[in-house]
């Protein structure tokens, strides 16, 4: 049984940062590429950013520069450090894990950046 869970949400002001994690289970994990996707109240899901096998990394420009994703294969765990927050990364956040033609998602982590 795959298993994807995220953890690390919560309430932080802007300017703050938080780091969200995602535990997986059920698959070999060093084979999939991993990411984080987001979704705002309205919004369709975007992608935040992803992490190939080879550790290549690729980000959404929304996010250049202030978010960083990373992934521990050793404990079958994915990163977002989340840095320079702001009211419009508010969001549900969503880890995902990809190979071939296989897709996993988490039940996602509440993110809400306001004063």
């Amino acid at each position: 049984q795959v298993q994807l869970v995220e953890s690390g949400g919560g309430l932080v002001q802007p300017g703050g940062s938080l780091r969200l994690s995602c535990a997986a289970s059920g698959i070999i994990f060093r084979f999939y590429t991993m990411g984080w996707y987001r979704q705002a109240p309205g919004k369709q899901r975007e992608l935040v950013a992803t992490i190939a096998t080879s550790g290549s990394t690729d980000y959404a420009d929304y996010v250049k520069g202030r978010f960083t994703i990373s992934r521990d294969n050793a404990k079958n765990t994915l990163y977002l450090q989340m840095n320079s927050l702001k009211p419009e990364d508010t969001a549900v956040y969503y880890c995902s894990a990809s190979w071939t033609t296989t897709d996993y998602w988490g039940q996602g982590t509440q993110v809400t950046v306001s004063s």
